[in-house]
């Protein structure tokens, strides 16, 4: 069996646990979490996260309370195949148009480079690495951007979402730390 036919074995497995995670009211805690990290960051670090699709856990209240403190946030757009995302200003007031794969995205935001990038994900490991929809938008722009600055690779997730270990290819980037709602794990 190859990498991406376990990847796919491993991401239906895993959207089946974040699906039943999702439905216990467990985002709370996990943005209690998520905003006590972001509050100890530079306060100059732009931060990208995400709008949440589907089960994923949702980190609007973080990236409201960040907001409302005057921090610069930043959302995912998707601009083509096999591309690097771009990430483009949000604040809790900005209009918002339909993006790709249902997620919403600012009508005209400013692109920004982020700092910290809090990233969603299917399913994570002990060392680190995600797993994601396959698409590989967030692996390139990690790379891409981590050419270009030192930055600090965030996943939001369940705890249990994660895994023994998430199979993986060269081309998979690993993250700093993920955030749930029991803590933060660093790697």
């Amino acid at each position: 069996m190859n990498t991406s036919e376990l990847k796919s074995m491993a991401r239906k497995a895993a959207f089946g646990e974040r699906r039943i995670a999702h439905g216990q009211g467990l985002d709370n805690d996990a943005n209690a979490q998520l905003t006590s990290y972001l509050k100890q960051q530079d306060a100059e670090l732009v931060i990208a996260a995400y709008m949440p699709i589907r089960t994923e856990v949702s980190p609007l209240p973080s990236m409201k309370r960040m907001a409302m403190r005057g921090r610069r946030i930043c959302v995912p757009v998707i601009v083509g195949d096999e591309q690097p995302l771009e990430f483009h200003e949000w604040t809790p007031a900005c209009e918002m148009i339909d993006g790709p794969f249902g997620a919403s995205v600012p009508k005209d935001g400013a692109i920004l480079i982020p700092d910290i990038i809090i990233t969603p994900l299917v399913a994570f490991d002990p060392s680190g690495y995600r797993l994601g929809y396959g698409g590989g938008f967030y692996d390139r722009s990690f790379e891409q951007i981590s050419e270009q600055k030192s930055i600090m690779a965030i996943g939001f997730a369940y705890s249990e979402q994660e895994l023994m270990i998430v199979p993986r290819e060269d081309t998979d980037y690993k993250l700093d730390a993920v955030i749930t709602e029991k803590g933060i794990l660093s790697f």
